[in-house]
């Protein structure tokens, strides 16, 4: 039995009636027994999303037929495993008949809003047929080990992330942003923080891509001068370096898998919020009014945060 497979993608492009293009994908998914996440907004499409890979290959061509999105460009990963077969129904209609719901995503979610990524400059972004305008240069795996030999420590890495996910794999001296959600960037940024930064190369990366699509872009808008993006983000370079690039420890993913690794025995650079012990396990806090995520170790699973353990 084939493992399921996991489908990254997101185009940029103008979607002249949001609203329309999620009904059309909720019901595109459902029919196709997938599961993830999905957002859409006047911007274009990000998604995440998961299955039998016959089933996301059709989602994939259905996808790409309309033309916003026909420069959609895969990153596929292996999924856990399938659920057992169940009998409850898809949203009240038993569309999944001959596929198998993957395990890694708890339901499928599809939204309409105004950003694809909330830095909150909604109105500042801009996209065409080409998408992001004014965002940073595109560089290949390959063109970003070149430009660090050629510049050496005059390059700076600029994590686009939350800052926890870096707490478990982040690029080689990358500074990473104390920030728990996507709205802290603009805020950091503009407060002068990095201004520091305006007369190096600076590299920015993220999982997949498109958060450094409109973050590279924002920091060109507020004066940094030289900024690039990695083509695929961290997903592409790892799977051209595996251990052996820039790239150090696991990657956080959004998903059952809660991290993955690019080839066996990657660093292990996390370490447990309670006791230390190195680990690459992240878990939401256990107070459910809680949202912080933090790395726990496999004997304190299920623990608190620092700040619910004090209370």
């Amino acid at each position: 039995m084939s493992a399921p497979k996991i489908l990254l993608a997101y185009a940029f492009a103008p979607v002249p009636d949001p609203e329309a293009v999620r009904l059309w994908q909720r019901e595109l998914c459902e029919s196709l027994g997938l599961r993830g996440r999905i957002i859409i907004s006047k911007h274009g499409i990000n998604l995440t999303v998961g299955g039998e890979l016959d089933a996301c290959k059709q989602y994939l061509r259905r996808t790409k037929a309309y033309a916003p999105f026909a420069a959609l460009v895969p990153k596929w990963s292996e999924g856990t495993a399938f659920e057992p077969d169940a009998a409850e129904p898809l949203h009240g209609v038993d569309r999944r008949a001959p596929w198998r719901r993957i395990a890694d995503f708890p339901k499928l979610s599809v939204k309409a809003r105004d950003e694809l990524v909330a830095f909150g400059i909604p109105d500042e972004t801009v996209v065409d047929e080409n998408g992001v305008v004014g965002g940073g240069t595109h560089l290949s795996p390959q063109q970003v080990n070149e430009l660090v030999a050629e510049r050496g420590e005059e390059v700076v890495f600029f994590d686009g992330r939350n800052a926890w996910e870096a707490e478990i794999g982040r690029f080689k001296d990358a500074v990473v942003p104390d920030v728990r959600t996507t709205h802290g960037f603009i805020e950091q940024i503009e407060s002068g923080t990095f201004d520091d930064l305006k007369g190096r190369p600076v590299v920015t990366y993220c999982t997949g891509g498109i958060r450094c699509e409109i973050l590279s872009a924002a920091m060109v808008e507020r004066g940094f001068g030289e900024v690039y993006q990695i083509d695929g983000g961290i997903v592409k370079y790892g799977e051209a370096f595996g251990n052996d690039g820039l790239w150090e420890g696991s990657l956080a993913v959004f998903d059952g898998r809660e991290s993955m690794d690019f080839a066996p025995g990657a660093a292990v650079l996390g370490r447990c919020a309670v006791c230390g012990e190195a680990s690459k396990q992240l878990a939401n806090c256990a107070d459910p009014a809680c949202r912080k995520r933090l790395v726990l170790c496999a004997s304190h699973a299920g623990a608190s945060c620092e700040e619910h353990i004090a209370a």
